[in-house]
């Protein structure tokens, strides 16, 4: 595979953890659903894995910018077990509602290991880490509009958890933003 073909991946890449996002807040606006603390989490690890994502898209493929990508999904998916094994148990009740019958939760260790294995497999073509485009060029137009989706939604990521959780611990079952609705605020 070449350089360039493999930061195309990458791009699409991109564009499928964008979406994963995407998804997330359109759960969280539309439908009203706060993410818990441990959703939270589990949105850092889809961040970071879109940021060695975006690594390859705009300096080139690097083994190390897929360790990046492989070790935030590792940790996303360590954070999905926890939520999994904390709502498997008959009667605990679940987070969320159910997208085909499985919630978030369980959709992103689906996705979290999805990218491991996605990566592990790319790390296998190792031409494109050599070769004559191997080097830093620019970012096709696609790949920079996926950089740029990548960025806004890490940004908005963490607005919206600044909101959700004001300066202290996110609650464990939300209900409001913090920040927005804190009678203590000046103007409130």
């Amino acid at each position: 595979m070449s350089p360039s073909a493999s930061r195309s991946l990458n791009a699409v890449g991109l564009l499928a953890v964008s979406l994963v996002l995407i998804a997330a807040f359109l759960d969280q606006f539309v439908l009203g659903e706060l993410p818990c603390p441990l959703c939270l989490l589990q949105r850092v690890g889809f961040v970071g894995a879109a940021f060695g994502l975006a690594l390859n898209v705009a300096f080139g493929p690097r083994p190390s910018h897929y360790a990046v990508t492989i070790l935030s999904a590792c940790f996303g998916g360590a954070v999905s077990v926890r939520q999994v094994l904390g709502h498997i148990v008959p009667g605990t009740g679940t987070y969320g509602s159910a997208i085909l019958g499985l919630h978030f939760y369980t959709w992103a260790l689906i996705i979290f290991g999805v990218i491991v294995l996605g990566c592990a497999a790319l790390l296998f073509f190792e031409r494109q880490f050599t070769g004559p485009d191997a080097g830093p060029s620019r970012a096709t137009a696609f790949g920079s509009a996926m950089l740029a989706l990548a960025a806004f939604l890490a940004l908005a990521n963490g607005v919206s958890t600044v909101l959700e959780c004001g300066g202290g611990l996110c609650p464990d079952n939300p209900v409001s933003y913090q920040l927005l609705s804190d009678p203590r605020l000046p103007g409130r």
